[in-house]
């Protein structure tokens, strides 16, 4: 089989590609926020309120489960035509979405969505990852990651703008114009991969096993509060057929998950820092804002903007850690990632109700900083460690744990958060959504709620104490990167080649 090395391409030709993966990875990013933004005008249209949180459910976990199947298509079959046929399903369930008569047909086509969004992601990144050289990669990944800052500021206003001057549909209906020029940048400047052998078969038994093990798992995660005591047969389910994933992978002859990659300390590395980086992620996106406006009063537009914030610190930090790699380490950099980190989610243990909302947005903004940096070393020290037979899976699979870690996250948080407010509150029915009622001044929370308000604050700093404890991990995972390791070394990917499947 022969890779699509970077002196295969014309300088030119790299920044189209370039350009046509930014595009895919922001059609995908800017899914989540636009569509979050017009909920409220959907579900008066169509009803079915009950159903609200299967909306973004089934899309995130459709695309947990088919990010590393597309990731080990690619590497069997060639980026060019697995990307095609992701970014096309995803294309298709946009459109479908807009002309859905009722929410469980909008489920359904967002199910569609998800599977599609599963190729776009991984495969934009690991395209990037085939055209540019190891040293280029750490810098290109600053761009790839401005997509994410982009789309959340983006979205939210271009969603509002559509809901108000058009049609709900529109907010699905956006991604399609840049879909078809994203895949048409692809068509003319990306060459397709040619084979000298056959191409082994795809482990359909693994996938089945997979897809039943994170299913399972994200179900119960995402759906713990409702489920009760139906958690424990799903979980132990989703235990059973992880067993038997791992199983057939070591006694099949192309496994979904070739075993070469887990005997590399550094896609080791990459994979625990991903999950840990996704679950001290949620601690911030998902409980950050419910703090300043249940407790600091704040509107839901301040919310907004320190997320936003925290979405800049990203990209800048991402940029800079691809220098950072080049002159330093993996390892140093990866480090200074999660130290900023732990020291964002330890200022947000500072907060109180009269704490100013710049201190907020300079917490948020530390946080992202690590993020980016953190995420970044992980993903193109594990890029540029695989071996291009295997960088698909490779990407995948670090994007893979790290959503994976974001549904732990949720419902480690979530479960930190309500058990705190049951023992604190235990006679108060919904108290944050009481506070925020009463902030926006549709509401009252009665004579109780200075006490109300100290209560809830001290419940949401336990979810801050737990996500700072998360964070912390972050630094075992750097030290699991072994020692003067960087973008121009890649000594250990011979040794990974030399191993084979």
């Amino acid at each position: 089989m022969i890779n699509t090395t970077p002196k295969c391409l014309k300088k030119a030709n790299k920044k189209w590609i370039l350009l046509a993966c930014m595009l895919a990875m922001f059609m995908a990013a800017i899914e989540v926020t636009i569509v979050a933004t017009a909920m409220p005008t959907i579900i008066a249209e169509l009803g079915g309120f009950d159903y609200l949180a299967w909306v973004f459910a089934i899309y995130l976990v459709v695309q947990a489960i088919t990010v590393p199947i597309y990731g080990r298509l690619a590497d069997l079959y060639g980026r060019k035509p697995v990307f095609y046929a992701g970014a096309m399903l995803f294309l298709a369930g946009s459109v479908m979405c807009g002309f859905s008569a009722s929410m469980l047909w909008l489920i359904v086509f967002r199910a569609l969505q998800g599977i599609g969004a599963g190729a776009i992601t991984p495969l934009a990144t690991t395209i990037v990852a085939d055209v540019y050289n190891p040293e280029e990669r750490a810098k290109t990944q600053g761009y790839l990651s401005s997509v994410w800052a982009i789309s959340a500021i983006i979205g939210p206003l271009m969603g509002a703008f559509i809901v108000e001057h058009y049609h709900w549909s529109g907010v699905f209906w956006v991604n399609v114009p840049l879909g078809v020029m994203s895949l048409l940048l692809i068509f003319v400047f990306l060459p397709s991969m040619e084979k000298s052998v056959k191409a082994p078969s795809l482990d359909t038994t693994g996938i089945v096993y997979l897809t039943l093990a994170i299913s399972s798992l994200l179900v119960a995660l995402l759906q713990s509060s409702l489920l009760g005591l139906w958690l424990v047969p799903l979980v132990l389910f989703s235990l059973l057929n992880g067993w038997l994933l791992v199983r057939q992978e070591k006694r099949v002859a192309s496994p979904l998950f070739p075993l070469a990659l887990w005997r590399s300390k550094i896609i080791v590395a990459g994979n625990v820092g991903g999950l840990i980086i996704g679950a001290a992620m949620m601690g911030i996106a998902a409980f950050l804002p419910t703090y300043l406006q249940a407790v600091m009063g704040a509107s839901t537009l301040d919310a907004g903007w320190t997320l936003a914030v925290m979405s800049l610190g990203w990209p800048l930090a991402s940029t800079l850690s691809g220098r950072i790699m080049l002159r330093t380490s993996y390892r140093f950099t990866a480090f200074t990632g999660a130290l900023l980190l732990i020291a964002g989610c330890g200022m947000l243990l500072l907060l109180t109700p009269e704490t100013s909302i710049g201190y907020a947005r300079l917490a948020a903004f530390i946080i992202g900083t690590g993020m980016g940096m953190s995420n970044t070393t992980f993903l193109v020290s594990v890029q540029n460690e695989a071996e291009f037979r295997h960088r698909g899976i490779a990407t995948a699979s670090t994007m893979f744990t790290r959503m994976l870690g974001q549904a732990l996250g949720t419902a480690v948080l979530g479960a930190t958060l309500n058990l705190n407010l049951h023992q604190r509150l235990p006679t108060v029915a919904d108290p944050i959504q009481r506070l925020i009622d009463r902030a926006s001044g549709q509401g009252d929370a009665g004579t109780t709620a200075a006490d109300m308000m100290g209560q809830v604050a001290e419940s949401l700093q336990w979810v801050f104490g737990v996500a700072l404890l998360i964070s912390i991990f972050a630094l075992y995972s750097a030290n699991l990167i072994p020692r003067h390791t960087f973008p121009q070394s890649g000594s250990i990917s011979k040794t990974l080649d030399k191993r084979g499947q």
